[in-house]
């Protein structure tokens, strides 16, 4: 019951997924990656501010973790995931027009129902079908490393439009003149992201005894706690927790380009636009490089190179005159990062996780492991507001070391339990 079998999914249902993943968090966080100076002004957010929008999306998203994962094992991935990607750009329109904090949040919160809601489960399930048995890690990798592709040609384009539209002095742009700049690329992303709903709906089919097979009539308590007594289970809420509070802290690379290298607000955004670069060539590595070794391993060894990229920022030896050492450090932290969020799903093959309840272990999962949603944005602004400049942001970092170090704990047990394949 815990096999897949064979890889039997056209090799276009997973570039639907790779376009559809990555896409349906454009406008929540991908924006606010590349351009957070620009969000912050525009919006007229301080950090914390910013980090208090990010918790309520975290909240909803909790909630609908829990119930979305048994939604999808009840309704094909490809309804769920379209509808999704429609409700979550229609949000784009009312973000376009820069409204207030509390009408903010609540934007947030909403884009947490339909991001995770309708798609992550699904999402993580159809991955699991297309990687089969054999091709898990290849599965994972290709699914984070396209997404982080598809999320650098967003940034790309949205660099593009918003340089375009300013049509001045990058130097020296006017608040008014980069809000307006940044609500084309609002407007923009949201229609890219209507079109990627309208592909998945018409194209990601699944042969119908297939489709049949991955869905279930009812979920069952009796399965809720068989899922439940799995180990793997458990430990892949802390490694996932831990990883993913690591993806999160990449969020203030742009800003640490401004505060502390002294870039201008356009070089800001095209250091967050080259993380979203690196993820794709990490991801597609590391999931090739996985399904021919031992996958739990470098699950392990992603969590040890986070920790020494964290050690290199939080030791304050970066300056604004240390350029190539600040564009290493970025290549240290990302790669453990992006390694870490490739394998963390791929792994669940190795733990003996039913296909056919997949969703229901991704809802337990991310249940815990997605909580950064909820603290990671708070806690990284109270951080950077309470400590403005290099301080800041060296805290910020001691707070990837610690959990690198907790997350390479459980993934070296995982890696224990694991690392033999059952026959």
């Amino acid at each position: 019951m815990g096999k897949t079998k064979k890889q039997n999914a056209p090799w276009y249902f997973l570039v639907l997924l790779i376009l559809a993943g990555e896409s349906v968090f454009i406008l929540p966080f991908v924006l606010a990656r590349v351009f957070r100076p620009t969000v912050l002004e525009s919006f007229r957010l301080d950090n914390t501010e910013l980090g208090l929008c990010f918790s309520i999306y975290g909240m909803v998203a909790v909630i609908s973790y829990l119930f979305g994962g048994p939604l999808a094992d009840r309704f094909p991935p490809r309804k769920l995931i379209a509808t999704g990607l429609w409700m979550t750009a229609a949000g784009g329109m009312l973000y376009a027009t820069f409204p207030g904090f509390n009408t903010l949040q609540i934007l947030y919160g909403y884009w947490g129902f339909t991001t995770i809601f309708l798609c992550w489960a699904p999402m993580i399930k159809a991955t699991r079908i297309w990687g089969g048995s054999a091709s898990q890690g290849k599965a994972f990798g290709f699914l984070d490393g396209g997404r982080g592709l598809v999320g650098a040609l967003f940034g790309a384009m949205g660099v593009f439009i918003f340089s375009l539209f300013l049509n001045i002095d990058l130097a020296e742009p006017s608040p008014a003149e980069n809000r307006e700049a940044f609500r084309y690329v609002i407007l923009v992303s949201a229609g890219v992201v209507s079109v990627v709903g309208i592909l998945v709906w018409v194209f990601m089919k699944l042969d119908p005894k297939q489709e049949k097979a991955i869905v279930l009539e009812r979920i069952s308590i009796p399965q809720i706690k068989q899922v439940m007594r799995l180990p793997a289970v458990w430990l892949l809420m802390v490694i996932i927790l831990c990883a993913y509070v690591g993806y999160k802290i990449t969020d203030v690379f742009s800003l640490y380009a401004q505060d502390v290298m002294r870039y201008d607000q356009v070089e800001s955004a095209q250091v967050g636009m080259l993380l979203l670069f690196i993820r794709p060539v990490i991801g597609v590595l590391i999931g090739i490089l996985a399904d021919r070794t031992q996958i739990t391993f470098w699950l392990f060894v992603s969590f040890v190179v986070s920790f020494f990229g964290a050690i290199l920022f939080a030791s304050g030896i970066i300056s604004d005159t240390s350029t190539l050492l600040f564009f290493i450090s970025i290549m240290v932290v990302a790669t453990g990062v992006y390694a870490a969020r490739s394998l963390y799903f791929a792994v669940m093959e190795r733990g003996r996780i039913p296909l056919v309840l997949t969703g229901t272990a991704v809802g337990l999962i991310s249940l815990v492991g997605y909580t950064p949603d909820i603290f990671a944005g708070p806690a990284m602004g109270v951080l950077l507001d309470r400590s403005p400049g290099e301080a800041g942001h060296q805290d910020v970092f001691w707070m990837l070391a610690f959990f690198s170090l907790l997350g390479g704990i459980a993934a070296l047990v995982y890696h224990r339990l694991y690392r033999k394949v059952e026959v």
